[in-house]
Parts: structure tokens; sequence; C-alpha cells
């Protein structure tokens, strides 16, 4: 019996696999720290919970339509309009189970066997995987610390051909936290124009910016780009709503309907309960994002500091997301604690058995050398995380 070759060369999800082996050690009783997965600790909103429990009482817990309600499509052309300045109708608009699903369905919307995507490392660790689930080659252009992991529009014209399909982008960046101004992005719409290319637009952490940086969707610039632009986004970051699984696209009317058909398919319609509670979310008080925006500034104040002043280690300090990617190349063939790090994989294995500190390490998004640290933990666990790398460090040989 021969198995999918395709489905045979996907790795899986460093990012969930360490955040699980984490949550299992603590059922354990062992006292973890965790910097790993992508998750805000806040609860969700009331109101929001609210709207589900009314949706259950009402009964709304049936089929919708495939791409979502009309009630939340409209909603969501509102935040649009509003936030974004973009001008989209229902028929724009595919509501998926979460913001992974929308790329999986924008990438098989776009792709024929061999057309290649270009990317941009580091990257999210499921980018590259979802591409050659959808029959897509994914081309990676590599951006530099030393460039503050911000692009360089020449190494992305080198990397175009008469293959080329599509260019990916995510700012706030997941895992580097940097964000694309303005000028990155007229760079990058000229290029996508000239040579007809989509966009896929990754906008999921555009709320949390610091340091008065300011959001712009790449869609937004002109007309021509906006046609050429799948814009990706969900509630699950911004409304600490990860379990509810509800991501949406917005794009020219074409390629929604070939998404929207797709998922017919795929998944039939998003959680009716959860598209519920997401109306609520994008519709309703938004003052929780304020609050959300003012810890993450304080914990990421306090997390920068903190490893600048560990030897062995730096960084480049976020603008947006709430990530910090962590430089261990100096720990690279060093001992500690009995353990030669051989590479940043090593160093996270390494972390979690001798203090128990669960990182995620940046070889999954494309770099090496890196661990990447969420500060979307509590400040105190955040102190005691930094308090067990510092101490492990000192055992260098």
């Amino acid at each position: 019996m021969i198995l999918s070759k395709k489905g045979l060369g996907i790795k899986p999800s460093p990012t969930l696999e360490i955040d699980t082996l984490a949550k299992k050690m603590k059922k354990q009783g062992i006292d973890v720290i965790s910097f790993g997965a992508g998750e805000p600790d806040f609860d969700t909103p009331d109101y929001i919970k609210k709207a589900a429990i009314e949706a259950i009482q009402r009964d709304f817990t049936k089929y919708t339509a495939a791409s979502g309600t009309l009630e939340l499509k409209q909603v969501i052309c509102n935040k649009l309009k509003k936030d974004n300045d973009l001008e989209y109708v229902p028929a724009n608009i595919v509501v998926s189970n979460g913001a992974k699903h929308s790329l999986l369905n924008a990438f098989q919307a776009i792709c024929n066997p061999g057309d290649e995507i270009i990317l941009f490392s580091p990257y999210w660790v499921s980018y590259p995987e979802i591409i050659k689930l959808a029959g897509g080659i994914p081309v990676i252009v590599r951006m530099d610390a030393e460039d503050n992991f911000k692009i360089n529009i020449k190494h992305v014209q080198e990397q175009i051909t008469d293959k080329t399909k599509a260019i990916l982008i995510n700012s706030p960046n997941n895992p580097s936290g940097q964000v694309y101004e303005r000028n990155d992005l007229e760079k990058i719409a000229k290029l996508a124009i000239e040579h007809d290319l989509f966009i896929i637009s990754d906008e999921i952490y555009e709320k949390f910016l610091y340091e008065g940086y300011t959001h712009v969707s790449i869609a937004s610039l002109n007309e021509k780009i906006k046609n050429n632009t799948i814009l990706v986004n969900g509630v699950s970051k911004t409304y600490a709503m990860t379990g509810w699984r509800i991501g949406y696209t917005a794009s020219n009317a074409a390629v929604a309907k070939i998404m929207s058909n797709i998922q017919s398919h795929e998944t039939a319609n998003p959680n009716s309960i959860a598209q519920k509670a997401a109306e609520a979310a994008i519709g309703g008080d938004q003052s929780l994002i304020n609050e959300m925006i003012a810890q993450f500034v304080s914990r990421r104040n306090y997390i920068v500091e903190g490893i600048q002043s560990i030897p062995h280690l730096s960084c480049v300090v976020p603008n947006g997301a709430f990530y910090l990617m962590v430089d261990i190349s100096q720990l690279i063939g060093k001992c500690i604690d009995g353990i030669t790090i051989i590479n940043a994989d090593v160093f996270a294995k390494a972390m979690l058995e001798k203090v128990n500190v669960a990182v995620v390490p940046c070889t999954g998004f494309g770099v090496t050398g890196y661990i990447r640290l969420s500060y979307a933990i509590k400040l105190e666990n955040i102190k005691i995380g930094l308090d067990r790398i510092e101490a492990f460090l000192k055992k260098v040989e």
C-alpha cells in the first residue's frame, strides 16, 4: 500500500508539538513555563460568550451557508471599511474554520501544480506546508537580522519566474514581530502588478502594534492591487478566541466563489455558534484590544530587556504581534550541563528537559540559530522563565 507522497512530505507543526509536550508535562505535575504557542492568555470577553450562549438557546445550531452567514459577512465588511479603508460586499467574503483554513482555501483557489509562491524567511511554520498541500512550490526569500528582518525588494525580484503565482506577506510578522510599513508594501504591490501576481496578505496580528506603528493593508493602496489581493484575517488573536476557529478572507468575487465552492466540499460551513460569537466580537466593544496591547507592551519591554541582559543571547526588538526571536548562535557548539548544543532544536529540547522551559526552535520558521518566545503569557511567568533560562546558561562550558 503506497501512501500519499504529498501527505508524507508534510511536516508536523513544531509550535503545536512543543505546546502539546509542555501541556502533557503540566498534567504530570511538572512546573513548566511555556513560551510556545501563540495563544493570548486572556479569557474570551463575556459579551462574546453571551452571544454564543444565546445562539444555542435560539437553536442556531444548524448548517449555515457554506461561506458563512450574511450577517457575519456584513459585519466583516463594516470592519474592513472602518479599520482598513476597504470597500467590500458580502460576495467578497468567505468565512472559514480559522485563518489557517482561510489560507488553505486561498492557495487551493489560485494554485495549479508547480506554481511558485514567494514567501519571506522567517515565516510562520505552516506557510510552506499549506502551499505544498495546495500543489504549489514555496520559494523562500531570506530576510536578515541586520536589516531588522525587513524586505529587500531586489531579492524578491530575483526570485520571480514565469512560474511565480503569488507573494505571501504577513504583517505584523510571526515570528519576528516586524511590521511592513507603507513604503515596503508599495514596492511589493508595484512588483505584483507588473508581473500580474496575487498577494496573499495575512493580517491576523493587525491590532497588535507598538511605538506608534500603524497597520496598512496592502489591498488599500489602490484598486489594482486590491483586485490581486486575498486578505486573510480572523478573531483568534484579537479577541482571545483561538479555540472558536473563525477566520475569513476578502478578495475579488471570482476568487471568493472558488474558495466557497472548495469549502462547501471540505467542511461545509464554519461552526454556526462560533459565527454568532464572531459577529458579536467584530461588531461589538473593542476596548479589550487596548487592554491587551497595554499588557503586551509591558511584557515585551520586560522580555526584551531580560534577554539582552543574559550572556550569549540577543534579539531584535519586535514592533508588533507578541513574539520575540532570540539569537542563540553564540551557543552553537558549546556544552551546557552536559549537552552539546549543535542547533536550536537541541537547545530547545535541553531547555525543556533541564529547566522545564518550553521554547520553539526557529528551524521550522526557515532560520537557524534562533528560538522564538511568545510573550502572550502572564508577566510573572515570563520572569520565572527568564530566570530559569539565565540559570541554565550559567552552565555554559
